[in-house]
């Protein structure tokens, strides 16, 4: 997701692409943004029944799902509509620089990227939230039916985890958005140096955006994906592990 950001960083804000039936482009999207437009065009051709769709009504998808072992519990958590507010009204102005650059479809393919890479990350919440489950059904199962959503963020949480993972995507952002323009091959920008002419992306940016959105809202996907995980549980039926 790093790089699909530092890609949407190329170019401004362009704030004209995210306004309903902006007048530029109401003959062909009507009542939709410019965004909602590209994004619904691109979700029909590419429909992937493994991607959680953004817009709707989608046709059928032309192949057929991945015959794939069914890993997670039956559930129907999509918190796109939140993906799209947050990426809105908060993320794609703090990644851009202020002004129109009339990149207008260049703008908009990065911005399909940034969110369906968001998306997925997001989602693959559920993932983990399985294989938590997994290891305490019991402890989950009790917090679930005491609606106990605290409860059952404090047992996934893992701070630690979150601290590396921080740190971890501070660095990948020091080193891959390097603008070459000012920089000398071979040299990579050090840390705590003046970095602000050689970076096409604030590190603080992309830090901020893990820490204030996407973490919080894959533990809101985790959390509602357990609470119907335990409610469900039935204790000793080994059908359910849907190993």
């Amino acid at each position: 997701m790093n790089t699909a950001l530092i890609e949407r960083a190329q170019f401004a804000h362009n704030s004209v692409i995210y306004e309903p039936a902006a007048q530029q482009f109401k003959d062909v999207t009507g009542e939709k943004s410019f965004l909602e437009f590209f994004l619904w065009e691109t979700e029909k051709v590419h429909g992937d029944p493994d991607e959680y769709a953004f817009t709707s009504p989608l046709p059928m998808p032309i192949l057929p799902a991945l015959a794939y072992p069914q890993f997670l519990h039956p559930n129907d958590i999509n918190v796109n509509p939140q993906i799209m507010r947050i990426y809105l009204e908060h993320i794609v102005a703090a990644v851009t620089r202020p002004g129109d650059d009339q990149n207008y479809g260049s703008a908009t393919t990065r911005d399909v990227e940034v969110l369906q890479a968001l998306s997925k990350r997001i989602h693959y919440g559920k993932y983990i939230a399985e294989c938590k489950f997994r290891e305490s059904p019991s402890a989950y199962a009790a917090l679930a039916r005491a609606n106990d959503l605290a409860g059952i963020d404090a047992l996934l949480t893992n701070k630690a985890v979150e601290a590396t993972l921080l740190k971890r995507l501070g660095r990948k952002a020091l080193i891959y958005g390097q603008s070459l323009d000012d920089v000398d091959v071979g040299k990579d920008v050090v840390e705590g140096e003046d970095q602000s002419k050689l970076l096409r992306i604030p590190v603080e940016a992309v830090v901020e955006l893990y820490e204030k959105w996407v973490i919080p809202l894959t533990k809101v996907v985790e959390v509602e994906y357990l609470v119907k995980r335990g409610r469900e549980w039935v204790e000793g039926d080994e059908s359910q592990r849907k190993e």
